[in-house]
């Protein structure tokens, strides 16, 4: 099946193509799709939760391309600062610039946040939703997936994107910016959640 994922971050565009291509599918995003940026895309990702966040990517882009469209937000949630920084995760420090310059800026916001917590208090989960539209106009159907870790004080690996560095997975025991794509893929928030989109979906060309 031809799929449209709905993102333009390449981190998480490195992760859904390994696991569709594996799974037989065929996945597309916006560019390749040739929908280009827009500032419309701006007010996409303002509610309070994940799933209509997700939602509301997985409408806009179905309605631009037409194609079966999987649209997710995720994020960081630390249960000392009440969940924060949530559905904000990406704009959480409010900064800009390139996705390496806006990872800096909320890496920093978070340790200042946790500044002298001790470990009992670093304790956080990456959430991830997915929402899946057939069609347009389909009935939306809606896959989770989470995972459980504590924040570091200092950045320990260099790979992923997001709070990765700082966040130490319970199941790898090792931060995910130490964990290779495919060790994260197997435990991660958006692992899960594409695992259960893949199982649903079928064998490719079913539907």
């Amino acid at each position: 099946m031809k799929l449209l994922f709905a993102t333009r971050s390449a981190g998480k565009q490195r992760e859904v193509r390994r696991v569709l291509e594996a799974a037989g599918h065929e996945v597309l995003f916006p560019d390749d799709a040739g929908i280009p940026e827009t500032s419309a895309e701006d007010g996409l990702e303002v509610a309070d939760s994940f799933e209509a966040n997700a939602r509301a990517k997985a409408e806009y882009f179905a309605g631009k391309s037409g194609l079966p469209t999987i649209a997710d937000d995720s994020g960081l949630e630390v249960f000392y600062l009440g969940g924060q920084p949530g559905v904000r995760s990406k704009r959480w420090a409010g900064a800009t610039g390139t996705a390496a310059q806006v990872d800096v800026a909320n890496n920093a916001e978070l340790l200042r946040r946790l500044r002298g917590a001790p470990e009992a208090k670093r304790r956080a989960r990456y959430r991830c939703v997915l929402v899946f539209l057939r069609t347009p106009t389909a009935v939306p159907s809606t896959f989770e997936g989470a995972c459980t870790g504590r924040i570091l004080e200092q950045a320990a690996g260099e790979g992923g994107f997001g709070y990765d560095p700082y966040f130490f997975s319970d199941a790898l025991e090792r931060t995910f910016g130490e964990a290779s794509i495919e060790e994260k893929e197997t435990v991660s928030h958006r692992g899960q959640a594409l695992a259960a989109l893949v199982t649903a979906l079928g064998p490719p060309g079913a539907g």
